[in-house]
């Protein structure tokens, strides 16, 4: 069975090392001016470090340089492809034609990933962007089971295919929107979405025979988020998109928390490796069950299975999966007292469940003890009250540094 590359988001260089820990086997990252999303926390500095670190493990980073640019942007994007065609990374993602340009320009020595952002929906389309230098083609989240088949049938050998299975969905074509700018006057094609699509709207109709007359459309029970899409989720459907030979499988969320990545990646983590070990017995519940312990909205398949489907609006803007929440993140491990940076409130009695990376099944223990940090002294709750805020406690099993975990609220 051809091997699939699991791809995960990292919107800064810790964020990254927790993905590969918990078993990606590539990242995407991008500078903040330059890909879409301009609040995360990685730097050229910071992206620097990424690729070296990336590289000496074994692992792959995509630069995201995905931006639709302006005329005045392109004195940065050339002196931004330099600098990358010497660091060398695993691809450049860009949607933006004249920015492919300069890539073929300025970064020869990097392959070219074509954004999600390009729409691509057809083979015509692929084989256009892999005549204009192209090496992967990532696919617009709209298609069905059906056209990616196609294309991973008939497209040449040496096409590489990503798709994305799981995350934010955006309400516009493969996130090509401007609702963000034209309400909020940050655009989303320049990665700075206000996520405008995720608001509550109030509706009226105004009255054909009394203009100016606005009467209100009253809400019922799915409340008044009328743009919100859920959460894409292809846990269900991995092997068959497996079998049809994708090469890539990107999950989306480079704003995300260290916790939420260590939740995903390792669920997906253990669905491939498990499939592909013993694909007569794949069964996608337990790997569903630890994707639900993370906050989010409701899951969709969107139009993977079905072009009709109508179970992909999150109505109500509700989060679920409220039950478990961000608990810490191991720091030291030793073996009478370890030393957590946490997240939330803890108290003793609180249920904790450490994520084990490679392991579908994570350790649950009991806080039966909390010590401070510093003075060892017993304590019964601690508050994050600063950032890297610390604690000590005994763990059930010996850990590794930067482990995830969670507490059951």
């Amino acid at each position: 069975m051809k091997q699939v590359e699991l791809l995960a988001p990292a919107g800064s260089f810790e964020k990254a090392k927790i993905a590969f820990m918990y078993g990606a086997d590539a990242v995407y990252a991008g500078t903040s001016s330059l890909s879409l999303r301009t609040r995360a926390d990685m730097q050229n500095d910071d992206l620097e470090k990424t690729i070296k670190y990336a590289h000496e493990i074994g692992k792959k980073v995509y630069v995201t340089l995905n931006i639709f640019a302006w005329d005045e942007k392109y004195e940065e994007i050339i002196e931004m492809a330099k600098k990358l065609n010497k660091l060398k990374p695993d691809g450049i993602i860009a949607a933006d034609g004249g920015v492919i340009e300069i890539l073929k320009e300025y970064a020869p020595n990097v392959p070219i990933n074509v954004s999600t952002q390009a729409n691509i929906v057809s083979l015509h389309d692929c084989k256009f962007w892999q005549k204009n230098g192209a090496k992967r083609m990532i696919l617009a989240r709209e298609m069905n089971k059906e056209q990616l088949k196609y294309i991973m049938e008939n497209k040449p050998k040496d096409m590489e295919i990503e798709i994305f299975i799981h995350g934010a969905i955006c309400f516009a074509f493969s996130g090509r929107c401007f609702l963000s700018d034209f309400l909020s006057c940050r655009s989303a094609n320049l990665g700075d979405c206000a996520q405008s699509c995720r608001w509550s709207y109030n509706l009226y109709a105004e009255e054909v025979n009394n203009p100016g007359n606005l009467m209100p459309i009253e809400t019922n029970e799915y409340g008044t988020s009328i743009f919100s899409s859920k959460d894409l989720c292809l846990i269900k459907e991995l092997p068959e998109i497996i079998d049809m030979g994708v090469d890539s499988l990107k999950i989306e969320g480079r704003l995300k928390t260290e916790y939420y990545l260590a939740s995903v990646i390792n669920a997906y983590r253990n669905a491939i490796d498990d499939y592909q070990k013993n694909p007569q017995n794949y069964e996608y519940k337990k790997y569903l069950k630890e994707l639900e312990k993370v906050k989010t909205r409701g899951l969709t398949t969107f139009y993977f299975n079905d072009r009709n489907n109508k179970d992909i609006q999150e109505y109500s803007g509700r989060q679920y999966n409220e039950d478990y929440e961000f608990g810490g993140k191991i720091v030291k491990y030793e073996k009478n007292l370890s030393t957590i940076e946490i997240k939330n409130k803890l108290m003793v009695g609180d249920i904790l469940e450490i994520i084990v990376p490679n392991q579908i099944d994570p350790i649950n223990f009991k806080i039966e003890q909390l010590y401070e940090e510093e003075t060892k002294k017993l304590i019964k709750e601690i508050s994050p009250g600063v950032k890297g805020q610390k604690v000590k406690m005994k763990l059930p099993i010996e850990c590794k540094k930067d482990w995830i975990i969670r507490r059951k609220k």
